[in-house]
């Protein structure tokens, strides 16, 4: 008798387990091409890091964006980016290098696969560099500003739903040969920037 009301007991739980966790479950709006949806608006945005054997770049890049797409997302971000060259006498005739930088730009991220996508993004940064001269004593400092574009190209890794918070990860390399741009250490080289992001929808879909 015991157990026949234990079993239907536990049989009415895990019923009613299951329902709340159907209702929890956010579902991939796929309707595109029909008007915007706000639903299809997100926000979040990417901490990137770079570095080399002489060179360090940390950044950070709000974004707001919209998924335009079943495998296509695009937007507008900004940027804040520091960058530092050490100073070396073989490298870079012994000049530290310490770039402040904040800037504008869009992107696009092409999803081939739900879980693997491929992003461009154009930008337009503002440069404040300051340079320190280790050959003299004492060190020598000056200042100077510039401004350079950019065009960042990457892939990336990240699940993907229209409607459920999400995380990516991306490598991305600054293609255009622009030796003021804060991808690039002093000898115009690249510095790959890893960025690792969040995006969140204004309004999930639910079941």
């Amino acid at each position: 008798m015991f157990s026949v009301v234990y079993s239907a007991t536990a049989q009415r739980y895990y019923r009613e387990g299951e329902r709340e966790r159907e209702r929890d479950v956010y579902t991939d709006d796929q309707t595109y091409g029909d008007g915007f949806k706000k639903e299809h608006v997100f926000i979040g945005g990417n901490v990137g890091l770079g570095f080399d054997s002489y060179s360090f770049n940390a950044g950070l890049s709000p974004e707001i964006g919209y998924s335009v797409a079943r495998w296509l997302d695009a937007g507008v971000l900004v940027n804040l980016n520091y960058t530092s060259v050490r100073a070396d006498p073989y490298y870079n005739y012994n000049i530290r290098q310490r770039s402040f930088n904040y800037g504008t730009g869009i992107f696009a991220r092409a999803y081939p696969l739900p879980f693997l996508f491929f992003q461009i993004s154009p930008e337009y940064n503002w440069i404040h560099y300051t340079l320190t001269d280790f050959n003299t004593s004492p060190h020598q400092s000056a200042s100077a500003t510039a401004n350079a574009a950019s065009l960042l190209i990457g892939i990336g890794y990240g699940q993907r739903m229209v409607g459920r918070n999400s995380m990516h990860l991306a490598l991305m390399v600054d293609v255009l040969d622009n030796p003021q741009s804060p991808y690039r250490d002093n000898n115009n080289r690249l510095i790959p920037v890893l960025k690792a992001g969040f995006d969140f929808y204004l309004k999930p879909r639910r079941q």
